[in-house]
């Protein structure tokens, strides 16, 4: 799963993207400012930055762009309302792999996206993910194995997905409880232990010897699907099918 951070005080312009790319198969994180940025980075990674030229808090967006670069930090994607030719070469050389000039077509966003992921050898976002017997669709949040569906609760699948979007990583307790939102159960350190225990149950042959479900000893724990394979998320009808002409 691709990891989208979209760096923008336009609440509602990053509300609505991250909507769209996530119907779309990726993890959407969101920050308004340079601090939350790199609060953002250093808890998770990202594979592309999604970056608003005009940012508040004293550091504009070409700024911000110039310290990842300094950090060979991953591809940036710059959207600006300043669409002139100087203003795109300047934004270019400021170090973005690309432009796009607002307001603009969230399917364009997601097409540039898609060619900055496949640059960086990340490839489409899919939605599918195959590990053992099981599919899971992380769209409609649906588990099944030989074509019948596992009855997962809300708990168990948002859990599930937070590992499915992070395969291959340990995770301590705390990042699993801050991907999960920090929900009333979520503040309990140990509802982490007793959701995995229950998941074990429903994906795993034998769940005291796990082959999916790792413990990272001293960490917490790690999700390792085996022979993963993501279908591409099949593109909607029509460009009338997405948000247009996003302003920001």
């Amino acid at each position: 799963m691709a990891v989208v951070l979209i760096v923008d005080d336009d609440q509602r312009l990053a509300a609505l993207l991250q909507d769209f790319l996530q119907a779309e198969g990726m993890v959407v994180r969101v920050a308004s400012n340079g601090r939350e940025m790199w609060q953002q980075l250093a808890a998770e990674p990202a594979d592309v930055v999604v970056m608003d030229w005009m940012l508040p808090g004293g550091q504009d967006g070409i700024s911000l762009v110039r310290e990842l670069r300094a950090k060979s930090g991953p591809p940036i994607l710059m959207l600006s309302a300043r669409g002139e030719d100087e203003e795109r070469i300047h934004g270019l050389e400021s170090g973005v792999e690309d432009y796009l000039a607002k307001p603009f077509n969230a399917r364009e966003l997601l097409a540039r996206l898609k060619v900055l992921l496949r640059r960086a050898g990340r490839g489409d976002p899919g939605r599918l993910l195959h590990f053992g017997p099981f599919v899971l669709d992380l769209v409609e949040r649906r588990l099944s194995r030989a074509g019948e569906v596992v009855e997962l609760s809300p708990a168990e699948m948002d859990l599930l997905l937070v590992f499915a979007q992070r395969p291959n990583r340990a995770l301590s307790r705390d990042q699993l409880l801050q991907a999960l939102g920090g929900d009333d159960e979520g503040r309990f350190d140990r509802s982490i232990d007793v959701r995995v225990t229950r998941l074990r149950k429903l994906i795993e042959e034998n769940p005291r010897q796990p082959q999916f479900l790792l413990t990272e000893r001293g960490v917490g724990y790690r999700f390792t699907p085996r022979d993963t394979k993501a279908a591409s998320h099949a593109e909607m009808g029509s460009a009338d099918d997405a948000p247009k002409g996003i302003a920001g």
